[in-house]
């Protein structure tokens, strides 16, 4: 295994960082270890093979982690994975709130990242949900079968916004407030525009 070579144009992200500085240079190493290119993407230090994605560096407030792009995939033998939130369907987070944490686990963190690489190579992909799999909050509903124009530009848009628009319309418990998000939403669907567009 080749250690690979930090990146110059990435080094303001481990260089600004207060909280996690001593952590992510940490994860930096360990992810240089596994021979994977280092980039900037998305404004943090991104790993790849080849061009494609295999593992993030980033921080919060309450943690830093290394996010696997395609963590539903691994075998996760030790149970440390975290799926964000129900919507991320792909990527999985390992969080850290010590330095100690990281240095302990730094051989597991390598053998995920190893088998990150290898379903990289044999060119796995994450069976995502159809959007048509997507619930349609009834508030929705109602007001596409009054409004045909409204259908015709809501079916219109990429799958990638309908879902978009799906996730935020049915985030809240209340219905007065589905429903006033999606009013705020409809002249924007008409324009054949996405969330946030």
């Amino acid at each position: 295994m080749t250690k690979n070579i930090m990146n110059p144009s990435v080094d303001f992200y481990f260089s600004k960082e207060k909280k996690w500085k001593e952590e992510i240079n940490q994860l930096r190493m360990i992810a240089l270890d596994c021979g994977l290119t280092e980039e900037l993407k998305w404004g943090c230090p991104c790993y790849t093979l080849d061009k494609s994605n295999v593992v993030l560096i980033h921080s919060f407030k309450e943690y830093c982690a290394f996010l696997f792009f395609k963590g539903a995939l691994l075998k996760d033998t030790k149970k440390i994975l975290i799926q964000q939130t129900q919507q991320v369907q792909a990527a999985r987070q390992i969080r850290f709130t010590n330095v100690k944490e990281i240095i302990k686990l730094s051989k597991i963190l390598k053998t995920y990242i190893l088998e990150a690489i290898e379903v990289e190579k044999a060119g796995l992909k994450v069976t995502l949900k159809k959007t048509a799999e997507y619930a349609i909050p009834e508030e929705f509903q109602t007001i596409l079968n009054k409004t045909p124009a409204l259908k015709t530009a809501f079916n219109a848009l990429t799958p990638g916004r309908q879902r978009a628009y799906l996730l935020y319309f049915s985030a809240p418990k209340q219905s007065k407030t589905r429903e006033s998000r999606i009013k705020k939403c409809i002249p924007q669907i008409l324009k054949g525009k996405g969330l946030n567009d």
